[in-house]
């Protein structure tokens, strides 16, 4: 059994538990402290890039829209141009598509005794201000004559 001075001596050369304990959650709040607001720091940088991969995201989907509403609006051309009393083809496919696209759609219908032809071109909206449009979609259906 140690004697009493060999007890006190032990404790001095290694502290308890505790106090290694303290010591070292006062380090990491001394840590802490300093790095007080980095993460909003790290959020506000991505901000930008995130903000453009929404933006992207968007435009890939009015592109993907502008494509569908074009082969509506041709099938549509192609159905009327097809019929014995064909009326006005490109009407028809204006009508089958919805407003905004229709406003900026071409349509060539050409028939014929054995199939009618139609070719719808839409222009694929911009959600960036200064650009008008990003190029545009085409779609060409061929339909048996009536």
């Amino acid at each position: 059994m140690p004697t009493p001075v060999a007890v006190r001596a032990l404790r001095r050369a290694r502290p308890p538990a505790w106090s290694r304990v303290r010591a070292v959650l006062r380090r990491a709040s001394a840590r802490r402290t300093r790095e007080r607001g980095a993460s909003s720091l790290e959020f506000a940088g991505m901000i930008p890039f995130l903000l453009l991969v929404g933006l992207a995201g968007i435009q890939l989907g009015l592109a993907g829209y502008a494509v569908q509403q074009a082969g509506t609006g041709a099938r549509a051309a192609a159905r009327t141009a097809g019929q014995q009393d064909a009326g006005d083809c490109a009407g028809a496919a204006r009508s089958a598509m919805s407003g905004w696209t229709a406003g900026r759609a071409s349509v060539d219908c050409s028939g014929g005794d054995e199939e009618a032809t139609a070719t719808t071109e839409v222009t694929i909206p911009s959600l960036i201000p200064g650009i008008d449009s990003f190029g545009s979609a085409s779609r060409t259906v061929t339909m048996p004559s009536d």
